[in-house]
């Protein structure tokens, strides 16, 4: 039987404070660790948790409902340590900011204005407020911007908090008419490797590989390149209106194109037995890279977030649920034998220099996200993997999907139908 669960999303963006007062919100966030170490320190002495927020709230400089939101977070940490026979104690003397919890409408508010954007009103202290708009993914502000229009969606809780000296709101919303299937009742797991230039799905069941395809999109990257080269003149010409008109129309065009391949990703996935569709964990991705300006410049600036939080949130509309996984040596390991090390792969090209099989590396890759997928969320599994389907590509294009197989039937163990080693690019 499977249990469905609402679909919640958070949302997350950076606060473009206008009130010139951002000190009151730090100072609100080092009065919530006050909050969250008193808390802790009473149920540490037995205190009834019943009676906890009351007694916290009265000598707490917050908004009281904020208050007993930071009380709640501190005693369900409490009943997590526990629930796990006394593991990981919480602390009750740390210090430093702690995130801002509020209820919408009486801790924070938001609103529509004018201009499209989203503003924001927190309040930080009795009686004293926060203001200013939010900033961020483009995707988020949209799901945001719906929740406020429409009946179907509710806004929950929020957390206002500091990351890298950096104010952020984290919102989370609710879709009251959708739900979506827990991602351990599916019966395929759906692998997806995105790249610069394309993304990669592999279909896993537990009687093996059901369907694999690479679907191409090089138009983003030609034109953010182009994009870039023209603000890039028109900046050294002092034109800065020019310069933002471009920037607008560069974000306008990839994010057309990644809603496309969102929807392509979600149309493709739906055609097998209860899927749940597997992403690479890639948030600590851009910290750790460092191959140059120019190299930098270009792999920073990829929309893999954007591409992944689109697919999934057209997936929940279609009750499907959406999981991560650590992407560690997913491009460099071998999907038949295991073998994994970085001169597997040159390119767009495997070849494994254990057992010899030859692949489109990015399919590869994400047979292996799907590998991972089953053992993470599944309770079934992973089948045997003695050979892999034909690699068959579909290139986007502003009219739609184009089918562009690379190889016309099978490939295994390295060798492509017509005897010849190796795979097509």
């Amino acid at each position: 039987m499977t249990n469905e669960q609402a679909l919640v999303k958070t949302l997350d963006f950076q606060l473009d404070i206008q009130s010139d007062n951002e000190s009151l919100l730090y100072d609100a966030t080092l009065e919530a660790r006050s909050v969250y170490n008193e808390t802790i320190r009473l149920a540490k002495q037995g205190v009834d948790w019943d009676t906890i927020p009351d007694r916290v709230a009265d000598d707490a400089n917050l908004v009281k409902n904020t208050t007993q939101r930071v009380v709640a977070k501190a005693l369900s940490a409490m009943e997590n340590y526990y629930e796990y026979d006394d593991f990981n104690q919480p602390s009750h003397t740390k210090d430093g900011a702690y995130p801002l919890r509020a209820n919408y409408e009486e801790g924070y508010n938001l609103s529509l204005n004018d201009d499209g954007d989203v503003a924001f009103r927190i309040s930080a202290k009795p009686y004293k407020h926060v203001t200013g708009v939010l900033e961020g993914d483009d995707a988020h502000l949209d799901v945001l911007k719906t929740a406020l229009e429409s009946d179907e969606w509710k806004i929950g809780t929020a957390e206002a908090l500091f990351h890298n000296d950096n104010a952020e709101l984290h919102v989370n919303v609710t879709n009251t008419k959708q739900t979506v299937r827990d991602r351990q009742d599916s019966r395929t797991v759906v692998g997806v490797d995105v790249n610069e230039d394309n993304v990669a799905l592999t279909a896993l069941s537990e009687d093996g590989i059901e369907d694999s395809l690479v679907i191409d999109f090089p138009e983003i990257k030609f034109e953010r390149h182009r994009y870039f080269t023209m603000r890039k003149r028109v900046q050294n010409a002092g034109k800065e209106s020019i310069h933002d008109t471009l920037e607008g129309r560069e974000e306008r065009f990839v994010r057309d194109r990644l809603h496309k391949v969102s929807r392509h990703i979600v149309e493709w996935s739906r055609q097998f037995e209860e899927p749940c569709i597997v992403f690479e964990d890639l948030k600590e991705m851009r910290d750790s890279i460092d191959y140059g300006t120019r190299m930098n410049r270009r792999l920073h600036h990829l929309p893999f977030r954007a591409l992944q939080f689109y697919t999934s949130y057209k997936a929940s509309f279609e009750g499907i649920p959406t999981g991560w996984i650590d992407p560690y040596k997913t491009s460099q390991r071998c999907p038949l034998c295991g073998h994994a090390e970085r001169a597997n792969r040159n390119k767009k090209r495997f070849k494994c220099r254990d057992c010899g099989h030859q692949d489109h590396s990015d399919r590869g890759a994400s047979v292996n996200i799907a590998v991972k997928g089953i053992k993470k969320h599944q309770d079934w599994n992973v089948p045997a993997l003695n050979s892999l389907p034909q690699v068959r590509k579909v290139r986007r294009q502003a009219s739609g999907a184009v089918d562009a197989p690379t190889v016309t039937s099978d490939t295994a163990r390295g060798h492509q139908p017509n005897g010849i080693r190796g795979v097509s690019d």
